[in-house]
């Protein structure tokens, strides 16, 4: 659970509500904060001080033949332990442990000690049974595990509670005054003030010293807990009941086994009931008739942000960063975590000095002797960096909370874990690509030149088909060649239940990717999910896939008639034939395919385009835009088909030209022959002239403007070079009758506002300035915008053309050389 204060009582002699034992009694329970490092080293100076000759933890007790594995070298916190069903993975639990958790301190000690370690909470195979089964499709994790944290957190916060009845209006910040800052002082890890310092001990606690020190903090606030209690009941939770008898019994059977030596390690709002009076048979007659599924449970790594509560997982702490710092830090804790500040900012080229470092720390005491604090805490180190080292800007300070205060901690485990075969396989490709998962998000450059790169991107894109998200496919920034790939890699804990989830598919990433590919092609149903898998396919190089997707691509094909299915199909049959060619994929197959699909629209596009409601003829210029492009790939790679550049080019002709098919096709289909060159500027000119004519609806012209030099494609700059286009939408604008203009200013705001401001600031110079009359030049008392004339100047572009011949290295040919 995630529990309250930290709390405790030996059970000897004792009811939930009443004293606590003397210190020479046992069983000892350790109420503890999940992920607490306060509860942590309070845990360690108990155990060190009563050295019980068991452990009992808060956990699966099927993970207890994965407890030795604690103690490899190669197991590095924060890790978790993962259980789910065999048969339907994705019906997963997490118990994740930092370094700086109580439950890991616990075990740690235990296994240094060679004293028996043992889960007692309620099985996993009750739990999963008990849970509702796991949501499909890929990014359900943090939503499935915040709700799987709710089914065991308290409606009540017993923080919240305890921090109001202290007069505290932030939990957070009387936890760590409480507990953080006033650290036992006799185990070594101290690092808040004690009693030595000043400060009064909390009320109830022993003096330091005295027999039983170390468990006086558990016994000090034990009746409180009680007392939450007796006022909530189960805190809205009634699993709880069953969880906690269960722990009864698994407490008795230790006691029976090992007397009273015994200590339990659990979250302190089970403290309670698990020293509550009850009967063997009560406590059976709960756990009576609960369901029960098979499971599998293994250790994986886990992350920081997956124990922050801002990140999906409600661990019960906001900031793990800081608190494994207060765990770690030998002394000086402050002082340590501004150099650490310091560190991260100069890393990002901020000027940071050691006088910057010296002022926080100062004004980060000075806060806290100000607020009545025995301490600085988090707010004042963050106040304090606020200030001195970022300047009062809150851009750098997010950057200190994200790196530090979270954290991008991952785990590590050692390869002896359990794992499914598959998970196996992942991580020998991962070890032999050298490719190594890592919680903070990177982008990764590949050269598919390289076999290296070109067998990581085939990892990546074979995750990608099994729903293992580990990458995502970016815009590169430096190339646009097909030869180059760009992901953005960031290593989740969930993607461990994703691979389990995969591990139906095969055992390796290769055959499992294959299958499930099959599987996919015979299942689907649209023409567009068929040919986007016939593209993965041949990107994650999936040979024995490939005959099956591409008989299901056939079949789909034959029998869909409908335009915009075969327009949205084409462009990723382009893609593919395009980049077989460069991962030297064998792409024959799918030439024939492609060929048949541009045939049937550019014959079924024309009729398409007539009698469109706007939305429809918007989603109808997208794909026209797509299919342009598809046909351009396919004309420089692998062409499918003779004449079929010729044939597109006739299609767009006739869209241009028809007054039946929608204004903003029309407008987009005439700026396609414009950038290609198939169209001259002077019928481009009439074409607009036309459109934008005085019989023309308003509506109509302005939906023609829209697609002609809409959006990001460049039509601001085609206004600028030419200013004979420019006129006439200036002339056809100003014509606009005043009750009209209303209506076609929405299309014109879309149209002109994905202009950049440059462009936009030179088109209403050129405006102000008014038109040029034909064959005239703009006079020396009207200059032109720098860089734009009225027509193409020849002697400035023929200039360049030695420096373009010495950047390609090719000799200029005669005929360029004379001119």
């Amino acid at each position: 659970m995630s529990g309250a204060a930290v709390t405790g009582a030996r059970m000897a002699g004792r009811t939930a509500t009443g004293p606590v034992a003397g210190p020479a009694g046992g069983p000892w329970l350790l109420g503890v904060r999940h992920h607490g490092p306060g509860s942590a080293r309070a845990v360690l100076a108990a155990l060190r001080e009563a050295r019980p000759a068991v452990v009992l933890i808060e956990g699966p007790p099927e993970g207890d033949a994965l407890v030795p594995l604690a103690a490899d070298p190669r197991m590095r916190p924060p890790v978790a332990l993962l259980a789910h069903a065999v048969d339907d993975p994705g019906r997963a639990s997490f118990w994740p442990m930092a370094a700086f958790s109580p439950e890991w301190v616990a075990i740690r000690w235990a296994l240094d000690h060679d004293i028996p370690v043992r889960f007692i909470d309620l099985p996993a195979a009750h739990s999963l049974a008990l849970k509702e089964p796991a949501p499909e499709g890929p990014g359900e994790g943090p939503e499935h595990a915040q709700k799987e944290r709710e089914e065991v957190t308290p409606v009540v916060d017993p923080i919240r509670v305890l921090a109001e009845t202290a007069g505290y209006d932030d939990p957070e910040r009387w936890w760590e005054d409480v507990v953080e800052h006033r650290s036992p002082g006799g185990d070594g890890t101290g690092h808040g003030r004690t009693a030595d310092d000043g400060d009064a001990p909390p009320e109830g606690a022993r003096p330091e010293g005295t027999p039983g020190d170390a468990l006086a903090p558990f016994a000090a606030l034990a009746e409180a807990m009680s007392a939450l209690r007796e006022a909530y009941g189960d805190g809205g939770q009634p699993r709880d009941a069953v969880r906690e008898a269960y722990m009864r019994i698994q407490l008795r059977a230790a006691r029976k086994e090992f007397g009273d030596d015994v200590a339990v390690v659990c979250g302190a709002w089970h403290v309670p009931a698990l020293a509550a009076r009850t009967t063997l048979a009560a406590d059976r007659a709960l756990l009576k008739g609960l369901p029960k599924v098979k499971t599998d449970l293994t250790w994986v790594p886990w992350t920081h942000r997956r124990l922050a509560r801002q990140s999906g997982y409600g661990a019960g702490i906001d900031s793990p960063g800081w608190y494994g710092h207060l765990f770690e830090a030998a002394d000086r804790p402050i002082e340590r975590w501004m150099t650490k500040v310091a560190g991260l900012l100069r890393g990002e080229d901020r000027f940071v000095s050691t006088a910057h470092v010296i002022e926080a720390v100062r004004l980060a005491e000075t806060l806290a002797a100000l607020r009545g604090r025995p301490l600085a805490g988090l707010g004042e180190t963050t106040d304090a960096v606020r200030a001195v080292m970022c300047e009062g800007s809150d851009v750098p300070l997010a950057l200190v909370r994200d790196r530090l205060t979270v954290g991008e901690s991952l785990g590590e485990v050692p390869d002896t874990v359990p794992a499914v075969p598959l998970q196996r396989d992942l991580t020998r490709s991962q070890r032999t690509l050298r490719l190594k998962p890592e919680a903070s998000e990177r982008e990764l450059g590949l050269d598919l030149r390289k076999e290296t790169d070109a067998a990581r991107s085939r990892l990546l894109h074979r995750l990608r088909l099994l729903d293992v998200g580990w990458g995502d496919p970016v815009a590169g920034r430096g190339s646009t060649g097909t030869f180059r790939e760009s992901w953005r890699l960031s290593w989740e804990p969930e993607l461990h239940v994703r691979v389990a989830e995969a591990g139906v598919w095969g055992t390796t990433v290769l055959t499992a990717a294959t299958a499930k590919a099959g599987s996919q092609a015979v299942a689907a149903t649209a023409l567009a999910e068929v040919t986007a898998l016939a593209e993965h396919c041949l990107l994650a190089e999936l040979p024995d896939a490939l005959p099956v997707v591409m008989k299901a691509l056939a079949d789909r094909a034959a029998l869909d008639a409908d335009v915009g299915h075969l327009a949205d199909a084409l462009p990723a049959l382009a893609r593919s034939l395009r980049y077989g060619d460069v991962r030297s994929t064998d792409t024959a197959a799918l030439t024939e395919v492609a060929a048949g699909l541009a045939e049937r629209i550019c014959v079924g596009l024309p009729p398409a385009c007539t009698g469109l409601d706007p939305d429809g003829a918007e989603a109808l210029r997208g794909q026209v835009e797509a299919v342009h492009g598809a046909i351009g790939l396919l004309d420089t790679g692998a062409e499918p088909g003779p004449g079929l550049r010729e044939r597109w080019d006739a299609v767009l002709h006739k869209l241009a030209a028809r007054d039946t098919v929608a204004g903003i096709i029309r407008g987009r289909a005439t700026r396609l022959l414009l950038d290609e060159g198939r169209l001259p500027e002077d019928e481009a000119a009439r074409l607009m002239g036309l459109a934008l004519s005085p019989g023309t609806p308003p509506a109509d012209a302005a939906a023609w403007i829209e697609g002609f030099v809409g959006g990001t494609s460049g039509g601001g700059m085609l206004l600028i070079h030419d200013e004979r286009l420019l006129g006439l939408v200036d002339a056809w604008l100003t014509g606009v009758p005043a009750d009209l203009f209303t209506d076609v200013l929405p299309l014109l705001r879309r149209t002109f506002s994905a202009y950049e401001p440059g462009v936009r600031r030179t088109l209403g110079e050129l405006v102000r300035r008014g038109p040029v009359p034909e064959g005239a030049r703009r006079d020396d008392a009207v200059p032109a915008t720098g860089g734009f004339g009225p027509g193409l100047d020849r002697a400035r572009a023929y200039a360049v053309e030695p420096v373009l011949h010495l950047l390609l290295g090719r000799p200029p040919e005669p005929a360029e050389a004379a001119v």
